[in-house]
């Protein structure tokens, strides 16, 4: 039988040597180097299982433990699941025995969420799957927003408000910390509540629970806005070009960041020859088409653009006038 082989990608380097092409024999438990032949390290733990399997099939039969603790559960996956009717050679079980499981599996349901905090819990962890389901957010977001709602009724911060908008303010507190850009608006649209509640849970959560947490940055918008525009790579070089320029200059102090990365997609647009109209863009940003004009109308001065320079990289038509009816 071939001995397997793994290559160790570190930087770990053979003391003879100073080769970096170390390798793992599995079968002898050691680290040698290619090179020289040196064993560097040897006796090594082996923390896999002891068995193979060739199929599912066999795999689940010859596991003995279940999957890591995630925060996502209420009871982070550590409580016993009573089957259904069925015993584990899947023979269906005499009825005395399925009355039996039925009664141990309703006790057991009803001991493991007890309590408003545990029913509570149990709720909110599953808005939070639910909300980011819909939103396309990442599990890394999911289990971020559910450690953070966690503290807040460690903390006893729940009282007095409402699931929905604790589940919400946590969900954009995640979305904030790993910057992957979401609005208010579209928040509050897949909970269900209004933005004006979101954004106070979400500042009594900052304040109370300590979190650190960066401002939102026009060019975190540039490549979602550009995806769902369908607008090229060389569209959204040009926009972040942009809001470098702006950067340097300092020209945008306090105004929304999705607001000016949806201005700078439309003139990026406009100078790339793949224009999309101030409607399509607002659509997409979720912002009004005025607040496009008027960060547009600021943003051409700073960044030194002639207006009809843009008029003409579009090739938009001159205006027909209007015929006379006389």
């Amino acid at each position: 039988m071939e001995k397997k082989k793994i290559i160790i990608e570190e930087t770990v380097e053979c003391p003879e040597c100073g080769s970096s092409r170390l390798t793992t024999d599995r079968e002898r438990g050691e680290i040698f180097c290619e090179d020289c032949g040196l064993v560097v390290i040897e006796n090594l733990i082996d923390y896999g299982p002891e068995w193979r399997a060739f199929d599912k099939e066999q795999q689940e039969k010859r596991e003995r433990v279940g999957p890591p603790t995630t925060p996502t559960l209420s009871d982070k996956g550590l409580s016993t699941k009573i089957g259904k009717d069925r015993d584990y050679q899947g023979k269906l079980l005499p009825r005395e025995t399925q009355f039996k499981m039925y009664r141990l599996r309703k006790w057991h349901e009803r001991l493991v969420g007890r309590g408003s905090r545990g029913a509570n819990l149990a709720i909110a962890l599953s808005e939070i799957a639910k909300i980011s389901s819909g939103s396309g957010l990442s599990r890394d977001i999911r289990e971020t927003a559910s450690i953070i709602y966690r503290k807040a009724v460690a903390k006893n911060l729940v009282r007095g408000r409402t699931i929905q908008e604790v589940v919400a303010a946590a969900l954009y507190a995640a979305c904030r910390q790993y910057r992957v850009p979401r609005t208010f608006d579209e928040i509050a649209e897949a909970s269900g509540t209004s933005r004006k509640k979101i954004g106070r849970a979400y500042r009594f959560l900052c304040r109370e629970l300590g979190l650190k947490i960066a401002p939102t940055l026009p060019v975190d918008y540039i490549s979602r806005f550009c995806g769902g525009l369908r607008l090229s790579q060389q569209v959204a070089q040009k926009a972040i070009e942009m809001l470098e320029d702006l950067a340097k200059k300092d020209s945008s102090p306090g105004k929304g960041p999705s607001g000016t990365a949806a201005a700078v997609v439309y003139i990026a647009s406009i100078l790339c020859g793949e224009k999309r109209t101030q409607q399509e863009i607002a659509g997409v940003a979720g912002v009004t088409e005025v607040t496009i004009r008027n960060r547009y109308k600021e943003l051409i001065q700073q960044l030194d653009i002639d207006e009809i320079e843009l008029g003409v990289s579009v090739g938009s038509p001159v205006p027909h006038k209007k015929e006379s009816i006389i």
